[in-house]
């Protein structure tokens, strides 16, 4: 979801606040908008990836703008509301919604609904095209799910190798332990965050005949992977 450019339309002050906070350390750019009015106005000129309306609004409520832009977009939405009538989230998805929360919910899940949507959608864009991750002395097979380092197949758990492939994927990008949490454990784990802290620690261990530690701690964020020494 890096570089994901979303609009949140609720006139809810604090339901924002904790989004953009979550969004935040999640790298996702927010644009936020009080009323319908507004919401329909920064979906046509700044062209989100994906558009999260709550029903309840002043002026122009969730349905009528999300009637509006469908009108011009095929861009996802997500309809919110406080009610859970069927009626409700039947007319949002009526009106052309791909999904449906109801209030409170979890900003992780939310991040995960939208993740759904996209694979859906596109889903040749999130299919994986490489199997295999080559480094110096290190080799991920991603199909096999088998580490090699120096020609030596080592063993890793099922999530310890998650982890190690999704930063591999991506040498050099910095990933807090909120955002390694949701996409290897999945939002609806509420255990301690220090669980990442922990297979990272097992993760080093298993590569420790490599000449260099290609996971570094990146100090007050979280992880990175160096491809090279």
């Amino acid at each position: 979801m890096l570089h994901t450019k979303v609009l949140l339309a609720d006139d809810d002050r604090n339901v924002r606040e904790i989004i953009r906070l979550y969004f935040n350390k999640q790298q996702i750019e927010l644009l936020e908008a009080d009323n319908g009015y507004a919401a329909l106005e920064i979906a046509r000129n700044d062209s989100p990836h994906v558009v999260i309306l709550d029903v309840m609004m002043p002026g122009m409520d969730g349905f009528e703008v999300c009637k509006e832009i469908r009108k011009e977009s095929d861009v996802p939405i997500i309809m919110l509301t406080a009610k859970e009538e069927e009626f409700d989230r039947v007319l949002g998805l009526e009106l052309g919604a791909d999904d449906y929360m109801t209030k409170p919910f979890s900003p992780r899940e939310l991040v995960a609904r939208m993740k759904a949507i996209f694979r859906r959608l596109h889903p040749r864009e999130v299919e994986e095209t490489s199997t295999c991750l080559s480094f110096k002395d290190l080799k991920i097979d991603r199909t096999r799910r088998e580490v090699t380092v120096k020609g030596e197949i080592i063993s890793f758990r099922p999530k310890e190798f998650d982890l190690l492939v999704q930063m591999a994927k991506s040498p050099g990008s910095v990933f807090t332990r909120e955002q390694l949490l949701e996409q290897i454990w999945g939002y609806s784990f509420f255990g301690d965050i220090r669980t990442v802290d922990v297979h990272i620690k097992k993760i080093r261990q298993r590569l420790s005949n490599l000449d260099y530690d290609p996971v570094q701690t990146v100090w007050g964020v979280g992880y990175k992977f160096e491809a090279q020494p």
